[in-house]
């Protein structure tokens, strides 16, 4: 079973929340809030989609990356799939 899959309920929640956080964000520029309010609301956005990527990153390297059933060839694969997301995660 994919680790996403399993992890489900605890992803979707996180995701939920985030989603939470973008339309309190949404709402303060809207309402014209003091800026320092602004980008305290945009570093928790920040903080919570990076511990969702963590989360799932982590999920990914203990069930692709560790799996002792890989070949060489698939594992290999697996690490370059993850280098492309990850250098496209950190732009």
């Amino acid at each position: 079973m994919s680790h996403t899959i399993k992890d489900q309920k605890k992803l979707l929640a996180r995701v939920r929340r985030i989603k939470g956080q973008a339309e309190a964000l949404e709402r303060a520029l809207e309402n014209q809030c003091e800026c320092s309010a602004i980008l305290q609301q945009i570093a928790a956005v920040r903080g919570a989609v990076n511990g969702l990527m963590a989360q799932v990153l982590e999920g990914h390297v203990r069930e692709h990356l560790a799996a002792e059933d890989s070949t060489q060839q698939q594992r290999e694969q697996n690490i370059e799939q993850l280098m492309t997301v990850l250098r496209s995660y950190m732009k």
